[in-house]
């Protein structure tokens, strides 16, 4: 290509953009348009792809019908390019012009089994299923034929997996039948469609313990992958299920142990989170030792996400508050935000109100806190908490003290909370 034609393509494109944004008036709409439906004939793949993406961004309703004949050759059109630029315009065309649309089903159909391009195959899929998406008699026909051949498309077979949870969750016929496609995706030969496969079974509303297997042992395969996209994506799934179904996650424990010194501190995160859902009663001095090494590493959103696991872990086994509730001053007492405090105070608040023998050693951590606290909020919250609880303890002059300092060195609303 010489220099002139490269300059002259630079200055298509930045034109394109420009009405694309633009968006021309009524008097100049019929010059443009005639333009470009000169591209949309062009010889250049590029030109006519990105002139069917302007056009149908800036035509109107009579206009779009005398193009119709154009767009539905540009669908099945041998260039992957110019197909999948006709494919997107009619997904934006069917909030304005739906019925037009609906016209081209044969062209999307024919598009949807190219399997020579797998974009082409993905937006035509999308595409059919905007179409038919009102009808869900249709759509369950559009998914219940297309799980019975292979899409060569991985972004297709992936999109194919969604929309049969959609319809297994409408609740109709063939569940058994949509199922079983879903655990021949977990034998598929791209990375993608097997953990999409296996994220929409963990995420089935009525999933069994066995039909939940397949999933959780091809997720636990992916905890050793060497892509940390794959590994965080494994164990944030596998954290979702061991909120319904930690005895069938605990299979993976010994890879997730192995996954709480990954370099990729949010990967690490997940991983501890999900032994606290699933670990015994045994583990739990050992996990709260492992967790200490990294926390001051972490982002306070991920803290939060272990403070809720360890409430979770320790209402499961109160007889560990100490261990637990000893963790959480010591964390109280590190820096962070207030979202993190709130959540540590939260904590403690549930276990103090859930377990009898944990309200005097949390009392006691509470007030330690509160003197250097900068939160008036988990202040005011905590003065609360020890006028209600601390009379009712065996030794309630202890905390007169901590009460008695608020009255004297703090702002006016915890003084008052602290007088009451």
């Amino acid at each position: 290509m010489c220099s002139s034609d490269l300059k002259d393509e630079k200055l298509r494109r930045l034109m394109y953009l420009v009405i694309k944004e633009l968006k021309p008036d009524s008097d100049c709409v019929i010059i443009v348009t005639s333009t470009l439906t000169k591209d949309m004939n062009a010889t250049n793949d590029l030109f006519r792809a990105n002139a069917i993406r302007v056009l149908c961004t800036i035509t109107d309703t009579a206009m779009l019908t005398a193009i119709e004949r154009y767009l539905k050759q540009a669908i099945v059109d041998k260039q992957p390019l110019v197909a999948s630029a006709a494919l997107v315009a009619g997904m934006k065309l069917m909030k304005s012009n739906p019925d037009v649309v609906k016209r081209w089903v044969n062209e999307v159909n024919q598009a949807a089994n190219d399997k020579s391009a797998h974009m082409v195959q993905y937006h035509a899929l999308s595409l059919l299923y905007s179409i038919k998406r009102t009808d869900r008699l249709a759509v369950s026909k559009l998914v219940a034929g297309l799980s019975k051949t292979q899409l060569k498309s991985p972004l297709a077979q992936c999109l194919l997996i969604r929309y049969t949870v959609q319809v297994m969750a409408e609740g109709q016929q063939q569940e058994r039948a949509y199922y079983e496609f879903l655990e021949g995706c977990l034998r598929h030969r791209s990375e993608m469609v097997i953990f999409e496969a296996a994220r929409a079974i963990c995420q089935l509303p009525n999933v069994s313990q066995r039909e939940l297997t397949p999933a959780v042992t091809v997720l636990q395969l992916f905890l050793s992958s060497p892509k940390p996209s794959l590994r965080f994506a494994a164990v944030r799934a596998l954290n979702r299920v061991a909120m319904s179904f930690p005895l069938t996650v605990t299979l993976c424990n010994l890879d997730l142990e192995n996954m709480i010194s990954d370099s990729n501190r949010s990967i690490a995160t997940l991983a501890i989170t999900t032994l606290l859902k699933t670990g015994s009663e045994s583990q739990v001095e050992r996990l709260m030792k492992q967790i200490s090494s990294f926390m001051s590493e972490i982002a306070d959103e991920f803290k939060v996400m272990v403070v809720d696991a360890i409430r979770a872990l320790c209402l499961k086994y109160p007889q560990k508050h100490r261990v637990l509730i000893n963790f959480l001053s010591n964390v109280l007492r590190e820096e962070g935000g207030f979202e993190f405090k709130k959540s540590i105070v939260d904590t403690m608040l549930v276990l103090i109100n859930e377990i009898p023998d944990a309200v005097e050693p949390g009392l006691l951590h509470l007030c330690e806190f509160i003197e250097d606290c900068e939160f008036t909020f988990l202040s005011t919250q905590i003065l609360h908490l020890l006028g209600r609880k601390g009379p009712k303890t065996a030794h309630p002059g202890r905390y007169i003290r901590h009460i008695y300092n608020r009255i004297i060195l703090e702002n006016a609303t915890v003084r008052s909370a602290a007088v009451t």
